[in-house]
């Protein structure tokens, strides 16, 4: 199906198709993003808008469709990840993010081993089963460094999960990183489309060196987590479509999504935030494309929206990652304007999150949330 624009009727039979086949074509992704923005501004109708009702029934009906599907894998249950925010350094220059190497007014830190392991100590004590170090690509954490960490995690907790997102790095810094106690890696792929990719870096990163570490990823043995901004700077319907595309090609364990949000102090400060709307039911179209995804709930998303992450889970998603950092790091780690510190971000109001979530019928649940049925549902998705 290859247009521009379809009728609705035409957007729910897609939206139909995708969770029986779990797979569209990139065209029809590309349509269904614009049948529900009602156009190509990626900025769907805004209530008493013309067109409002039809995309907000549009999303419910993809919501209506991924929630069973994520029942038939996870059932209700919220996996819940301890975030720590290991080092606001950062050797790249990536233009929406406030960590970059350009931004002179960042309050820099790093943690160090001990205080790392306080960290875990902790959030073991509260109940969390998973621990993602977070960072910067910072110098500092070299393969001997790094691995030292994740030795010493995976010694002390032996049953908890360990998840790193410490950016582009060799097929052999992952090997032994993996061989270390890893299990899981975030490396959002942040656009699929070459020339997106350079509107929104330096030259001398390009997506040919993160795809490439994707590949390594996967290869090395990991769980592999990607994932893009909703609304970032050039970002179209197209663009959008080869996201969903490449997902449903590289199939990774794991994706997190979330609306841009400008930083004051980046080349796009200017530059209006990403739709929670459409950041919402794109997590519906990916529990629809792949139904075993661990699907975050972002930051970002409770940032936006005071409900943000209580929508992003009734939309589809059926992860969320309090913060586990030392409190006094939290608001130096900026990557972009007004990021939630506190409230349910903090990882030491659990009880306040499991609240929310039974509030909406979910349920905490504290173990390693490992993704499930990964070969069943690989062998359900059929070419298209």
């Amino acid at each position: 199906m290859n247009h521009s624009a379809i009728d609705l009727t035409t957007a729910y039979e897609l939206i139909d198709r995708l969770a029986e086949v779990h797979a569209l074509p990139p065209a029809d992704y590309a349509a269904l993003i614009r049948a529900f923005c009602g156009g190509d501004t990626l900025r769907p109708p805004k209530e008493g808008e013309i067109g409002a009702e039809a995309s907000a029934a549009l999303a419910a009906y993809a919501r209506a469709k991924a929630d069973p599907l994520r029942r038939q894998y996870y059932g209700n249950q919220i996996f819940i990840r301890g975030l720590i925010e290991y080092s606001s350094w950062c050797k790249n220059d990536c233009l929406y993010c406030g960590l970059r190497k350009s931004n002179h007014t960042a309050e820099r830190y790093r943690l160090d081993t001990e205080e790392i392991l306080a960290c875990c100590e902790e959030g073991y004590r509260i109940g969390f089963r998973t621990f993602v170090l977070q960072g910067g690509e910072d110098p500092y954490f070299t393969d001997p460094v790094l691995c030292g960490i994740v030795s010493a995690i995976r010694s002390r907790y032996p049953d908890c999960a360990i998840t790193l997102s410490a950016g582009e790095r060799s097929r052999e810094s992952y090997q032994s990183l993996k061989a270390a106690g890893a299990d899981r890696y975030l490396l959002r792929h942040e656009t699929a489309d070459p020339a997106h990719y350079a509107l929104l870096h330096p030259p001398v990163q390009t997506l040919e060196t993160r795809m490439r570490c994707l590949a390594d990823l996967r290869d090395a043995g990991f769980q592999v987590g990607c994932g893009f901004m909703v609304g970032s700077p050039g970002q179209s319907a197209d663009t959008l479509a080869q996201d969903l595309a490449f997902i449903q090609n590289f199939r990774p364990e794991m994706c997190g999504i979330g609306p841009f949000i400008p930083h004051h102090a980046t080349p796009f400060a200017k530059e209006r935030a990403g739709s929670m709307e459409l950041t919402l039911f794109l997590l519906s179209l990916l529990r629809l494309l792949q139904p075993t995804l661990l699907l975050p709930a972002t930051t970002a998303l409770g940032t936006i929206h005071p409900q943000g992450r209580e929508l992003g889970i009734q939309a589809g998603a059926n992860v969320i990652m309090p913060n586990l950092s030392p409190a006094i790091r939290r608001g130096q780690y900026l990557l972009y304007d007004n990021k939630l510190t506190s409230g349910e971000e903090s990882a030491q109001n659990l009880a306040l999150l499991k609240k929310q979530m039974d509030g909406i019928g979910f349920s905490v649940v504290t173990d390693r949330g490992d993704p499930a049925g990964a070969d069943i549902d690989a062998s359900q998705s059929k070419d298209v």
